[in-house]
């Protein structure tokens, strides 16, 4: 992958830089989508936006946020992906994290979230993003994030407080 005099990026006709870009922005959108939807249909949406990505690549790698982009279609994904575990009667999704050790009530706490909450926690606290990386990947304003992690802290302190 190339940086050319207009800031674009060139695409090689061997694929090489979607590879760099799929090896150095895979795992955090994969943690991301996990984070919004749990580990089966997460990893499910995370493929599905990278496929989409492929067959888009040249648009994709000219985008100034392409992770946010694909963020939102793995999101669309994610949808697509609920409904046909619904349909064909699937056991529900496993827990989106586990609790730790001394912490009974977290995960189901986690769960009563709305799921843009609870993937801003899961991505700072457990995954140590800042507020930056986050908001860059999930197209939102840092002031967004910081807004939906303290009032995302501020119920599960209040959960945890009445367990």
């Amino acid at each position: 992958m190339t940086e050319l005099e207009s800031g674009e990026v060139e695409l090689r006709s061997d694929g090489s830089s979607f590879d760099a870009f799929v090896e150095a922005q895979g795992p955090r959108l994969r943690r991301a989508l996990v984070a919004a939807n749990g580990v089966q249909i997460g990893n499910d949406a995370c493929a599905d936006a990278l496929a989409w990505a492929w067959e888009h690549r040249s648009n994709v790698m000219a985008m100034e946020h392409p992770v946010a982009y694909l963020y939102r279609v793995g999101q669309s994904a994610a949808r697509r992906h609920r409904r046909w575990r619904q349909e064909l009667d699937f056991p529900p999704e496993e827990r989106v994290a586990e609790s730790a050790p001394g912490a009974p009530g977290l995960d189901e706490a986690l769960q009563r979230l709305n799921r843009q909450q609870r993937t801003v926690v899961i991505l700072v606290h457990a995954h140590g993003w800042s507020y930056d990386e986050v908001a860059e990947s999930l197209g939102l304003s840092p002031a967004s994030v910081r807004n939906h992690l303290h009032r995302a802290m501020k119920r599960l302190r209040q959960e945890m407080e009445r367990s």
